[in-house]
């Protein structure tokens, strides 16, 4: 592809500045990445950022994930140090699974300040991640009520604020942040087919492409039945000519950048099955994952 993907928006610059004022004030910061990306939803320039403060990887959109490439993922994370949790942010459970998991990561700093006889501190939490990664989502169900702005694009949250939860955590809500330049251009275009990325600043019926290529090797069947296409149509037909077809199908005429536009919403939306894109033996945009 082409395109050179980019998206720096002036008030992730701010992000940045605000989090390194308040790193001071947390203790403990959750990354959260999208499951179906791991690698390329991580912003390397984080590692920076947080130092040497604790860290919890959440891995967020299990729902629309392959169940056991997100196995193979937290074996991955873990066997690099890092302390992980998978999870649907909707699920009743995700506020315990949380904050047991930050309690277990906390557990020798918390063992002192009892010994100390400070009881039911309260863990205090920086959450980040890039854009449309599922923060808000999973600060609602953490906090138990509507307090964070949600919706499936980026660049939502736009300052920072803290807000409390029903199991002793506060947690302060950051701005979805991406990185200047994408040494690996492969990580542009994964951001890109799963919303992280304004479509505005994509050309969408090359991501669409990048879709077809991804489903050829997955999961053809996913798209031959979602677009009524015939069985045999990755035999003898390009992606190109693929894309075409479904503009015809789907009613569009000669419009393939609104027919690339349906497919990525179905694609990120679950319509095309679960899918997770990247998988742990493939170092993508990373040579290496540090446990912060």
């Amino acid at each position: 592809m082409g395109q050179i993907i980019q998206w720096y928006p002036g008030h992730m610059a701010k992000a940045f500045r605000l989090m390194r004022e308040n790193m001071k004030y947390v203790d403990i910061v959750f990354e959260l990445v999208d499951a179906r990306i791991p690698l390329s939803s991580r912003n390397p320039e984080l590692d920076d950022v947080l130092g040497d403060k604790p860290r919890l990887l959440v891995m967020t959109k299990t729902d629309l994930a392959d169940p056991s490439r997100t196995k193979e993922w937290i074996t991955y994370f873990e066997t690099r140090g890092l302390a992980v949790v998978a999870l649907d942010s909707r699920d009743r459970k995700t506020p315990q699974t949380i904050t047991k998991a930050a309690r277990k990561v906390l557990a020798e700093k918390w063992d002192h300040l009892l010994e100390k006889g400070v009881k039911d501190k309260a863990i205090r939490a920086l959450v980040a991640g890039i854009p449309n990664v599922g923060k808000s989502t999973l600060l609602n169900h953490l906090v138990m009520k509507n307090v964070a702005i949600t919706g499936d694009r980026p660049g939502v949250t736009k300052k920072l604020q803290w807000l409390k939860t029903p199991t002793n955590l506060e947690l302060l809500d950051t701005p979805g942040v991406l990185w200047p330049k994408f040494d690996d251009q492969r990580v542009g275009q994964h951001l890109a087919m799963t919303g992280a990325i304004k479509d505005q600043l994509i050309n969408v019926d090359d991501i669409a492409l990048e879709v077809l290529k991804f489903m050829r090797e997955y999961n053809p069947q996913s798209i031959t039945e979602r677009y009524k296409l015939p069985s045999d149509i990755w035999d003898e037909e390009t992606d190109v000519n693929i894309l075409l077809l479904i503009t015809q199908k789907l009613g569009f005429k000669d419009d393939y950048n609104r027919a690339g536009e349906r497919i990525l919403l179905d694609l990120r939306r679950g319509k095309l099955g679960k899918y997770t894109i990247e998988v742990p033996n493939d170092q993508i945009g990373q040579n290496d994952v540090k446990n912060g």
